[in-house]
């Protein structure tokens, strides 16, 4: 009895295990009937099949990502660029997916590869370089997820973003590329330092324009100021000479004979009896002389004092 019991428990385990099955959350499944399909798109689950009659291939209903091999694309200046490129794509339609590819990821990705290289192919074949790397990247990869997307339909393929992770040159390209790239950009500095010097020089010329208006003005200001000065000074020997016409005379007497004489070597010819002399002739000049000495020894004192 314990025989036939184990016999009869490992007869319905064996039945149940091949008559049922599950699909997970993140998968999708097909349903055969000797090859022939008879069920696609089952839900996440438990679910029961006829064992040895009904086979069942799960697929992953995730977002799967194809990571291409960079490839040269000949743009519309005919030269080449190297791209590189990768999509992100997940099964629509398990149906078809199989029907097309067998249900070999592998097979899929190397036709969707295709699809994608074709569109790039014809989307850089109509752009210059410079649009290709600048503004048009994003223009580019739109149109390719449009028109790429019926072909990816017939495979059961939804393409859900397509992205170039790089455009560059060739090496047999890069280096004339790099020297006109240099050549440019010193055709650029050069044009700044024109310009520069030439801002320069206009900076200068303003500077030294305003440094002889600046030396002109000063030079007036001080000749207006040693005119006015020059001015009150003579009004102040005329008040003078006003008070004291014989005192001021008997001065300027003096300033004439202390320029005059006191220095070695020099000669005076001048008749003795000449109005130069007259303060050493009379008794008047003698007085004002000795007056003016105690003037000046008053004055020695008083600034010795201060």
């Amino acid at each position: 009895m314990k025989n036939i019991v184990i016999v009869i428990v490992a007869a319905v385990v064996f039945i149940f295990t091949t008559a049922t099955y599950t699909v997970d959350e993140r998968e999708t499944a097909i349903k055969f009937r000797f090859k022939e399909i008879v069920e696609t798109d089952i839900k996440p689950g438990l679910h029961f099949k006829i064992p040895f009659v009904n086979t069942v291939e799960k697929f992953s209903a995730l977002i799967l990502t194809l990571d291409a091999q960079p490839d040269r694309f000949l743009t519309g200046e005919k030269k080449y660029v190297k791209v590189d490129f990768f999509v992100k794509w997940r099964i629509n339609d398990v149906s078809k997916f199989y029907r097309a590819t067998r249900g070999d990821l592998a097979r899929a990705q190397n036709r969707l590869e295709s699809i994608m290289k074709d569109g790039l192919r014809n989307e850089f074949s109509t752009r210059t370089i410079k649009e290709a790397i600048t503004g048009e990247r994003g223009e580019i990869m739109i149109a390719l997820r449009e028109k790429a997307k019926e072909s990816a339909n017939s495979l059961g393929i939804e393409i859900v973003d397509t992205r170039v992770s790089q455009i560059d040159f060739p090496e047999s390209v890069s280096e004339s590329v790099y020297e006109r790239m240099r050549s440019e950009r010193q055709r650029v500095a050069q044009d700044f330092r024109s310009r520069g010097r030439a801002e320069g020089e206009k900076i200068k010329a303003v500077a030294d324009r305003e440094a002889v208006i600046i030396e002109a003005n000063a030079y007036r200001e001080a000749e207006k100021i040693r005119g006015q000065g020059d001015a009150r000074s003579a009004e102040l020997y005329a008040q003078a000479y006003q008070k004291n016409p014989e005192f001021f005379a008997f001065y300027r007497s003096l300033g004439a004979y202390k320029k005059s004489m006191g220095k070695g070597g020099d000669i005076m010819v001048i008749e003795p009896d000449s109005d130069f002399f007259r303060y050493f002739k009379n008794e008047s000049g003698q007085k004002r002389a000795k007056q003016a000495i105690r003037i000046n020894q008053t004055s020695s004192v008083i600034r010795a004092d201060q």
